[in-house]
């Protein structure tokens, strides 16, 4: 699942950086933003059959590649 995430985010920030350095903070290297984010998560749905609400989701959440590859997965575990 980790490759078919960054994938999808390397297609959304269109930056293969995403995938080469799994710390990059996304919204310091201005690589995603607010809307961004609501597009991955319903590509994630959408593709991937893993449901993320927006709710409850703080930006220092998913702030790294690392960090949004936890929150799928985890949620992916909940399912």
């Amino acid at each position: 699942m980790k490759e078919k995430i960054l994938d999808l985010l390397a297609e959304i920030c269109e930056d293969d950086v995403v995938k080469e350095d799994l710390t990059i903070d996304l919204f310091e290297e201005e690589l995603l933003d607010s809307l961004a984010v609501a597009q991955l998560l319903m590509e994630a749905e959408d593709r991937l059959g893993v449901v993320v609400p927006l709710t409850g989701i703080e930006r220092e959440d998913i702030s790294t590649p690392e960090k949004i590859i936890a929150l799928i997965e985890q949620k992916a575990s909940e399912a």
